[in-house]
């Protein structure tokens, strides 16, 4: 039996609970704070570490009598972030100290800021954190805690999504609870994309439930597309880049001509991505980003969700561009005449969706656009 100490996210018990697969009414629990130590905030991360600092006290809960499957279970959620367990003395809530353990972040490792805040943190990575660590989880045993680790950014945009798409509106002609039953659900893939499947029933518009189907989907994220377009010009900017994906497919074309386009980070707006995505593959500042679609562009595939824009913008001081190296992008732009554009479009010359999409509604509203 262990008993461990713990100061940051694990202090929130949904999370706890969803990491040990056990209930808190399971656990024994004290209040208890680490002295001489503090936590705080991690830059750039939504989790903190602990440092020792004379004054402080690192306020958290003390774990006791955790079983070997409980630690195995922490560290493989926990260690894959470079954390280890040193051995410390707590003081308790209710008087006297306790032996316990503590993960640690390696000397060094990371760069720290404020004293960390764990309602701030639950209001705003809590939901999240439920959802990624779901799909960590469900990895244990199957992969290890640093291959979990180095595709922890995708899980969290995948978590992001998952909420996004919560938050939408409903369909008032269907009661999911009543109309879809899963009777299991499968993650069988995990890396920059996820694979998960389900077995379900849904209901058919007779009023009976189907039979039992295996589906499966492609878990990507949310995208912000943007289709840069000067009016003074009466022209649009197209990037071509290779892809992998339709080449795998069987593509004889692999490098495609599309509008910028990039996943949104857990916190981001779609706007802000439009923006950003402008500026590292076109080189580009939008002026103004004006609403195509908000769409998924393969519903019976895919889970990816795409906020499309036309972004309208000066192409005369273009600075910059070409994607990032970390993500091993290779972009190349190029300025395309509207009227040559929609000749390609006739001419089915791209294949891209969302390029077809904002220059057919580029067609619709781009009188409006140049008179502004």
């Amino acid at each position: 039996m262990v008993d461990l100490f713990v100061y940051g996210s694990l202090r929130h018990v949904p999370l706890l609970e969803l990491v040990l697969g056990r209930p808190s009414s399971a656990l024994d629990m004290l209040p208890a704070h680490l002295p001489d130590h503090g936590a705080f905030s991690v830059v750039d991360q939504p989790f903190p570490a602990i440092e020792a600092r004379a004054g402080h006290g690192a306020p958290g809960l003390l774990l006791r009598g955790l079983t070997q499957d409980d630690i195995d279970a922490l560290n493989f959620y926990e260690s894959g972030f470079d954390y280890a367990l040193r051995r410390v003395t707590v003081e308790l809530g209710a008087g006297g100290s306790a032996p316990a353990d503590v993960y640690f972040p390696y000397p060094g490792l990371w760069q720290t800021g404020d004293p960390w805040d764990l309602a701030a943190w639950q209001a705003d990575w809590g939901a999240l954190s439920l959802r990624a660590a779901e799909e960590v989880m469900a990895y244990r045993g199957r992969l290890t805690a640093a291959e979990v680790a180095e595709r922890f950014r995708p899980i969290r945009i995948r978590a992001a999504a998952w909420l996004a798409a919560q938050n939408r509106p409903g369909d008032p002609n269907h009661d999911l609870a009543r109309d879809v039953v899963v009777h299991e659900h499968k993650r069988a893939y995990l890396n920059f994309f996820a694979m998960e499947e389900m077995d379900l029933q849904f209901r058919r518009y007779d009023g009976s439930l189907s039979p039992v189907v295996n589906r499966g989907v492609a878990l990507v994220g949310q995208a912000a597309v943007v289709l840069p377009y000067d009016p003074r010009r009466d022209a649009v900017l197209l990037i071509e880049q290779f892809r992998a994906a339709t080449y795998i497919a069987g593509n004889q074309r692999p490098w495609m001509w599309e509008p910028v386009a990039g996943l949104i980070d857990p916190g981001e707006t779609p706007e802000q991505a439009a923006h950003r995505e402008a500026m590292e593959e076109a080189g580009l500042t939008i002026d103004k980003l004006e609403t195509v679609a908000q769409v998924y562009p393969s519903s019976g595939a895919s889970g990816e969700f795409l906020h499309i824009f036309v972004g309208v913008c000066d192409f005369e001081n273009i600075a910059g561009g070409g994607g990032l190296e970390s993500e091993n992008e290779d972009i190349r732009s190029q300025i395309i005449p509207y009227d040559v554009l929609m000749q390609g479009i006739d001419d089915q010359t791209y294949q891209d969706m969302p390029l077809v999409t904002s220059a057919l509604w580029l067609s619709r509203h781009r009188e409006r656009l140049r008179q502004g």
